[in-house]
């Protein structure tokens, strides 16, 4: 790397200043940075609630960047071209950034790293968005963890390195190159009128990710066991969305869920694990990449998924499947952007199982609305739910959505907050359904709740029915 040189920080899921690897490298080269976010085809790609989601983390890094006396450079293009013609515009020295681990990203960047080299200019990558990356984790036989609990206990007591302080300066060129404008590229046009309803349920930057850490840590960790469970209350860390678009670092909640553990909070241990589970989806990801577009367990390569009947799955896309867990969940996500990890696994059991409608439509349809949407946590829900997946229940493991409520929120808390039809006096969250959805759909506040589309002992039969022939068949 060369000394004194300007160095480019190439940003993508890594949009924070504190505990950022690549940030530190370039830095210690002694030249000015030029922090760079590239809107090529990974970014193109995203879903409507992904991408306004990333564009309002991109204007919050952007004003953090500038209270520092630095700056945000946004380019547009093919990554393999951009980057090498930004170098050889500004003389950089070398090129740094954080470590993606999909497929397409890792082959983008491969492209990125040969261009450089091919100019003589230095091309560094760094761990930033996972505790283990993925080749550091074994089986006692050398090859990759299949399931989750293993995995657990093998890395449960490693040591993870302390999170590291922003720098405390970001030296900036004299003269900045151009950039893009982020209102030109209109991330949010896709949301329409859903994006104003979203907006007050997003937590957006580093700051407030780390105020929400240290909330979480302060209080709900502690009942975070059971809490979790309960759709109707707010007993998560909620932080996906911040760990999504890396405002926050695995780093910094692992040690943070550490100390708590250490101070007696007796749900920080299944905290850390869920931060664990995050990793082993990746994990899978690297390992077995199609697990993003077809089924892990290729023996369900031949399950009878139920063909066409968009009309069902449209109901279930708006919410109005007749099911009211199933209901509530669909309705939370399009004013939130969210949903509840249970109810998460309840909307996507009914879809693939009572409706027996592939996984993958439920994971394009989440890919499109959800604003803490990940790549490898997508489909591995999706493929565990339906059974297709690693670590998966067993398919005729069918989730029934009325007695997941009864249990998990006994008071009906999460119903209320969620579906207006039939209540005298509906909540403000239930009746913003309303406002955030297309208005295509058509559907008040007014409309009487749909009957079941399909019952839950009908749905279950069905299915366990599909699963015996499908041994038949192995």
């Amino acid at each position: 790397m060369a000394q004194g040189k300007p160095a480019i920080l190439w940003l993508r899921r890594d949009l924070r200043l504190s505990d950022h690897p690549a940030l530190l490298a370039a830095c210690a080269g002694g030249g000015p940075l030029i922090p760079v976010f590239i809107h090529d085809e990974s970014v193109s790609a995203l879903g409507a609630a992904a991408k306004w989601r990333l564009g309002l983390s991109l204007a919050s890094l952007a004003r953090d960047l500038e209270a520092r006396g630095s700056r945000l450079i946004l380019r547009r293009g093919a990554a393999r071209e951009v980057i090498p013609a930004l170098a050889g515009e500004v003389g950089a020295g070398a090129v740094h950034w954080s470590r993606l681990y999909d497929p397409e990203s890792i082959a983008r960047d491969t492209e990125v790293k040969a261009a450089l080299k091919a100019h003589a200019i230095g091309a560094e990558s760094h761990n930033s968005h996972l505790l283990f990356e993925p080749w550091t984790v074994k089986t006692g036989t050398g090859g990759f963890y299949r399931v989750y609990s293993p995995m657990w206990r093998a890395v449960k007591d490693r040591d993870v390195p302390a999170p590291m302080a922003a720098p405390s300066r970001i030296p900036a060129p004299e003269v900045w190159p151009e950039s893009a404008r982020l209102d030109d590229w209109q991330m949010g046009a896709a949301m329409r009128r859903g994006a104003a309803v979203c907006l007050v349920h997003q937590c957006v930057g580093e700051a407030a990710a780390q105020d929400r850490l240290d909330e979480f840590v302060g209080g709900a960790i502690g009942p975070y066991k059971d809490a979790r469970n309960n759709p109707g209350i707010n007993g998560t860390s909620g932080l996906s969305e911040n760990l999504t678009y890396g405002e926050i670092s695995p780093r910094q909640c692992w040690h943070a869920g550490r100390r708590a553990l250490h101070e007696g909070a007796q749900g920080a241990e299944h905290w850390l694990k869920e931060l664990v589970w995050r990793e082993f989806a990746y994990h899978l990801m690297y390992h077995t990449p199609e697990i993003l577009t077809r089924n892990w367990r290729r023996e369900w390569d031949a399950f009878a998924w139920t063909q066409g009947h968009e009309a069902e799955v449209l109901r279930w896309k708006q919410g109005r499947t007749g099911i009211v867990f199933v209901d509530a969940a669909m309705r939370e996500m399009y004013v939130t952007g969210k949903m509840h990890n249970r109810a998460r696994m309840n909307v996507a059991s009914y879809l693939t199982k009572h409706m027996m409608v592939h996984w993958k439509v439920g994971l394009d349809w989440f890919a499109d609305c959800l604003t803490d949407w990940d790549p490898a946590s997508n489909a591995m829900g999706w493929q565990w739910a339906a059974g297709s997946g690693p670590d998966a229940a067993p398919y005729f493991r069918i989730f029934n959505p009325e007695t997941q409520l009864a249990k998990f929120d006994p008071e009906g808390a999460y119903a209320r907050a969620w579906i207006a039809e039939g209540q005298a006096w509906p909540s403000k969250t239930a009746l913003s359904y309303f406002d955030a959805i297309p208005e295509s759909w058509g559907l008040r506040p007014e409309d009487p709740y749909p009957a079941p589309l399909i019952g839950l002992t009908e749905g279950r039969k069905r299915a366990l029915a599909a699963y015996e022939q499908r041994e038949v068949r192995a």
